[in-house]
């Protein structure tokens, strides 16, 4: 039987991931997290800190029988510079001891993003964006991740997968960066006020090419990567597999809520959104939700890095079609979909 274990499990990927995988009866799902998992699983999770060299050593002992790792963690720090060293730690903490133990790993991998490209320097960057694109100025530590599992595979009998995801939409507690729920309870909170749903990035956005992968999909070509022999120590950018443009979502969004589209609002939403704790708390005291504070659901300052450029954002499907993925979604038909699953679970009203 193949045993997963998913660094992250409780992030919007790993999340999606261990709940894709714990209802394939062929696999063994093990998850690592600091924090308790919020909702059922059959999963089995450890609480530990990957930059905890020792305590990898001591609490993964028993996990000899891991065939697969899937990274998808992220430690936030105030400049690029400063999170190479943490990013990386993680990583080798996790690699290095589960390689010790466990004689049957098959595979790594490894979950990066569209800063591979420099999409965080808020200037156009070269699109669509290809795999073998030439790499921006350092640093940047998914640069260090992925050159230290490269060359740390060299020789073994394991292999390795990268993923480049962008705009990534899925559900979960207490992420760094989550664009649906700070979405969510923008929006619910709008309504709430009377307000119609504007947008609140730049004009040049909501105009802008933009692409987005829905986690269900991420979950399903993360396992397919990490399982086909064409997909062996590659790196891939993953989306949807269309293009779209946030003029077009956002009258979808707006659908869903049932509010009218707004004009354009180029709002700062970390000091917008600054004290209004005790208007959620109504919230989901009225709609009978889940009592999950903002700062629980919403990532402001993402959302104000996310939403403050006007450059388009286009990744090439190209190399991953080749290697033999091709599912898509219209992200205008089911950009609402993670949305409902927010609603069904008394998250949002």
């Amino acid at each position: 039987m193949p045993t997963a274990l998913i660094a992250g499990g409780l992030g919007v990927i790993g999340r999606s991931l261990v709940e894709n995988l714990e209802n394939n009866s062929e696999w063994s799902v093990y998850g690592l997290s600091r924090r308790k998992p919020d909702f059922e699983t059959t999963a089995e999770f450890i609480s530990l800190d990957l930059l905890n060299l020792e305590e990898c050593k001591t609490k993964l002992a028993m996990l000899k029988s891991v065939t697969h790792i899937f990274f998808t963690p992220y430690a936030a720090r105030k400049t690029f510079s400063e999170e190479v060293a943490p990013n990386l730690a993680m990583l080798q903490n996790l690699v290095e001891t589960i390689e010790q133990i466990a004689p049957n790993l098959k595979h790594v991998q490894l979950m990066l993003g569209a800063k591979w490209y420099g999409v965080q320097f808020g200037k156009q960057y070269k699109t669509p964006a290809k795999e073998t694109d030439s790499r921006h100025m350092p640093p940047n530590f998914y640069y260090a991740q992925h050159d230290w599992l490269a060359k740390k595979q060299l020789g073994k009998a394991w292999t390795w997968s990268a993923l480049l995801p962008h705009g990534v939409w899925g559900f979960s507690i207490g992420s760094e960066m989550n664009m649906l729920t700070s979405i969510a309870v923008y929006a619910t909170l709008s309504k709430y006020a009377g307000l119609p749903l504007k947008f609140p990035g730049t004009p040049a956005l909501y105009n802008a090419v933009y692409q987005i992968v829905d986690v269900s999909l991420l979950a399903r070509a993360m396992i397919w990567t990490a399982t086909t022999k064409e997909a062996e120590n590659e790196i891939f950018n993953i989306t949807n597999g269309d293009f779209t443009r946030w003029c077009h979502l956002w009258p979808r969004i707006a659908e869903f809520f049932d509010m009218e589209v707004g004009p354009i609002q180029n709002l700062n939403l970390e000091t917008v959104m600054s004290e209004k704790e005790s208007i959620w708390a109504k919230i989901c005291e009225e709609n009978q939700l889940h009592t999950y504070t903002i700062n629980d659901l919403a990532t402001w300052q993402f959302m104000d890095y996310a939403f403050s450029n006007g450059f388009d954002q286009m990744s090439s499907l190209t190399k991953i079609r080749q290697a033999g993925w091709h599912e898509v979604l219209d992200t205008e038909d089911t950009i609402t979909h993670q949305l409902q699953y927010m609603r069904d679970k008394k998250i949002i009203p």
